[in-house]
């Protein structure tokens, strides 16, 4: 089965953890939308990070998230970002900036849990929750990642996977 599997791009949640000193950054990497089940998952610790500058959140979390997406043995097809990929029309966010840093050749969606005024996002709600998600993509549709993300595994307002890439980052 696996090595049918390597030559399929791949679905990949991230997230990062940040501790005194460093991060962790976590990385799951599955086959298909609506699975609970991971393929692979990747976790990185991150000696020295960037200070958080307002408006700049990317220069502290993309090294983190490039350093995890590396160890994937595997191409992505996609690449799921806890955050906003636009922080308004043409200003970019951490998940433009991560396409950009992969060569604009793979699709990023954010998945928010606050609304971050301006950004051209997609509000949607998951299970029987009522509070929204809001999804931004580049280089994919966002109505389509916004379905992609509404079909996750899951019956909560989080889907499965973007649950346990967060558990991995804190216990990391």
């Amino acid at each position: 089965m696996l090595a049918g599997t390597m030559e399929l791009p791949l679905l990949a949640c991230v997230d990062v953890d940040y501790r005194e000193p460093g991060a962790v950054a976590a990385a799951i990497l599955f086959l298909d939308w609506s699975t609970a089940d991971a393929l692979a998952e990747h976790v990185v610790r991150v000696d020295e990070v960037a200070p958080y500058r307002p408006g700049a959140f990317y220069e502290r979390e993309l090294p983190c998230i490039l350093a995890v997406l590396a160890r994937s043995r595997w191409p992505i097809a996609t690449v799921v970002v806890d955050g906003h990929v636009w922080l308004g029309e043409g200003v970019p966010g951490l998940g433009a900036h991560l396409y950009e840093a992969l060569g604009r050749q793979t699709p990023v969606v954010g998945v928010a849990k606050s609304l971050y005024v301006g950004a051209p996002a997609v509000e949607m709600l998951r299970g029987d929750s009522h509070r929204p998600l809001y999804v931004t993509s580049v280089g994919v549709e966002r109505a389509i990642a916004a379905e992609n993300i509404r079909r996750m595994h899951g019956v909560h307002r989080l889907p499965t996977l973007l649950k346990r890439v967060d558990r991995l980052c804190r216990e990391g």
